[in-house]
C-alpha cells in the first residue's frame, strides 16, 4: 500500500504502524486497543508519576483568602483598585476587600498559609504552592472545560481521558478513569467525557458512595455461567464487526462488558470503605459530621490509587459550585475550608506513610480564583488573572512557593502559569511530550493542550 493514499484497510494496520513509527494518533486505530483499551502502555519518556488524584474545588477558591496572603489588602482595605481592572469583567466590583482570616508561616519552608486549613498546613513541606496561575475564561462553564479538557468551547477529551488513552490503567478490573461527585457542578459530563477519543476512555462517574456503581454483585451467583454467556456474547460482536468500519463506540461497549464482569470480582472490596481501621478512617475525619463526606471520596482515592486506577477525580460537590463566594464569604468560605483540610490533610499523610505520594501526583484547585475587591458587602467575583493552585508528589518540589501576584492579587506578575503548561507539566510528568501525545480527528492532530503549553521545570522535584 502507497503511504501517500491515506489510512489503511484494517487488515495492514498493524503493517503500517510499523513501517511508520506508530504514533499515537495511529496507535488508537490499532485492533489492540480495540480490544483492549485499559492495557498497559509504557511511558515515552521517563515518568516521576504513575497515577493523578485531582481534588477539583468547583466554584473557585480565593487564593487572597487561602494561599496568596497580601498585606497591602489590609492596608487599602475599603480603597478603589489603584489601577484600571482588565476589560474582561462579569460585573462591576467594589473596592478591595482584605482577608478577614490570619495567615502563618508553617513547615521548614516557611510557607503562609490561612488560619483556615491548619491540618493541610502542616502537610505545606509536601505541597508546591503555585500562585501564579491564569486561565482565559471568567464564566464557570468555559472555564471549568478549560480546567479539565484545555478547551474552554468545544468539546475536548477530559484530562483523564489523555491520560487513560496514553497509558492504559495498572487494574484491568477497574476503570482506569473514575470520577467522585455528590452533586451536579457547571458543564457536567463533558468535564470527564472522553469527546472524540475512544468511549472507553471516559470517566466513570460515582455518585452515591454507598451504592458506587449498580449491578456490582452478580445476582445468579455462577460466575462460570456468566463467563460462558459472555463467551458467546463475544463471538456473536466479533460477527457483527466483520467487514465493518472500525467503530470506537462499538468497540467501548463490547469491552466495557468484560470490564463490567472483571469489576464484579473486585469492584466491591475496592469501595468498601469499612474494611479500613477505626484510626484510618479518623484520619480522613470520616467520624465528624462537617469531613464526612468529603473525607469518604479522599479515602475512596487512596484505595483506587493503591488499586492502580490511573487518574481520580474528586469534585467537592455537596451543591453546584460550593466554592462559589458571591456572597456569605465570611459565613460560607470557613465551611468549605473545614469539609475539606482534615481529608485532604489525611490523604496526603496516607499516600505518604504508604509509599504512594511518591508516585501518585496530587492535584488541588478550581477554575478561577475570586477577585481581591469586594461584591457587595461580603463576596468576591470571578478572577482568571492570577489564582493558585497546589500539586503534591509525583515529582513535585515540596515546600516551594511558584511565582507570586501583584501587591493587591490581582495580575499574575511573576513566572505565570497558563492552565495549558499546568497540562504539559502534569503530561511530562507521567511519561509524555504534551506535543506528542496526540489523537487525528476531523483531519487534524488534537491534543490536551491545543498549540500552547510549556513544562513548568522549576517545580520539578
Amino acid at each position: 500500500m502507497d503511504d501517500s493514499s491515506g489510512a489503511p484497510p484494517r487488515r495492514s494496520r498493524r503493517h503500517w504502524l510499523a513501517r511508520t513509527g506508530g504514533g499515537f494518533g495511529l496507535l488508537a486505530l490499532t485492533d489492540l486497543l480495540a480490544a483492549q483499551p485499559d492495557s498497559v502502555r509504557p511511558p515515552r519518556i521517563p515518568a516521576r508519576a504513575k497515577r493523578v488524584i485531582f481534588l477539583y474545588m468547583p466554584g473557585g477558591p480565593s487564593h487572597v483568602d487561602l494561599f496568596d496572603p497580601k498585606p497591602r489588602l489590609i492596608q487599602d482595605n475599603g480603597k478603589a483598585l489603584p489601577f484600571e481592572k482588565p476589560k474582561l469583567e462579569r460585573t462591576k466590583t467594589g473596592n478591595l476587600l482584605a482577608s478577614p482570616w490570619r495567615f502563618s508561616s508553617f513547615g521548614q519552608s516557611g510557607t503562609p498559609v490561612s488560619e483556615l486549613l491548619p491540618r493541610i498546613a502542616e502537610r505545606v513541606d509536601d505541597i508546591c504552592v503555585i500562585r501564579s496561575m491564569v486561565a482565559d475564561n471568567i464564566n464557570h462553564s468555559g472555564a471549568a472545560l478549560q480546567m479539565c479538557t484545555g478547551e474552554q468551547a468545544f468539546s475536548r477529551p477530559s484530562m483523564g481521558s489523555w491520560l487513560t488513552y496514553g497509558l492504559g490503567t495498572e487494574n484491568q478490573n477497574l476503570p482506569g478513569f473514575i470520577v467522585v461527585s455528590p452533586a451536579a457542578v457547571f458543564q457536567g459530563a463533558q468535564l470527564w467525557a472522553s469527546s472524540f477519543l475512544p468511549s472507553a476512555y471516559q470517566g466513570t462517574l460515582i455518585r452515591d458512595l454507598s451504592r458506587p456503581i449498580a449491578n456490582l454483585q452478580d445476582p445468579s451467583g455462577d460466575p462460570e455461567r456468566q463467563r460462558a454467556k459472555l463467551d458467546a456474547l463475544h463471538q456473536l460482536n466479533d460477527i457483527h464487526k466483520r467487514d465493518r468500519v472500525i467503530d470506537g463506540e462499538l468497540d467501548a461497549r463490547i469491552s466495557s462488558f468484560e470490564l463490567a464482569f472483571r469489576m464484579q470480582r473486585e469492584a466491591p472490596e475496592a469501595f468498601d470503605l469499612s474494611r479500613e481501621s477505626v484510626e484510618t478512617r479518623s484520619l480522613y475525619g470520616i467520624d465528624q459530621p462537617a469531613t464526612e463526606l468529603f473525607g469518604r471520596q479522599c479515602l475512596l482515592a487512596r484505595r483506587l490509587a493503591e488499586r492502580g486506577v490511573r487518574f481520580i477525580q474528586l469534585f467537592d460537590a455537596p451543591r453546584n459550585n460550593a466554592w462559589d463566594h458571591h456572597s456569605g464569604l465570611r459565613e460560607d468560605l470557613p465551611k468549605r475550608c473545614a469539609a475539606v483540610d482534615q481529608p485532604i490533610a489525611g490523604l496526603l499523610t496516607d499516600l505518604k506513610s504508604r509509599g504512594l505520594l511518591e508516585d501518585t501526583l496530587v492535584l488541588w484547585g478550581g477554575e478561577f480564583g475570586r477577585t481581591p475587591t469586594a461584591e457587595g458587602t461580603n463576596g468576591r467575583e470571578h478572577h482568571p488573572f492570577g489564582f493558585t493552585m497546589w500539586m503534591a508528589g509525583g515529582g513535585i518540589r515540596g515546600g516551594h512557593v511558584h511565582g507570586a501576584t501583584d501587591e493587591f492579587g490581582w495580575h499574575a506578575t511573576v513566572d505565570r502559569v497558563h492552565v495549558h503548561d499546568l497540562h504539559a507539566t502534569i503530561l511530562h510528568l507521567m511519561g509524555f511530550d504534551h506535543t506528542k501525545l496526540t489523537y487525528r480527528f476531523g483531519g487534524r492532530d488534537y491534543r490536551l493542550t491545543d498549540v500552547y503549553g510549556n513544562v513548568v521545570r522549576s517545580i520539578l522535584a
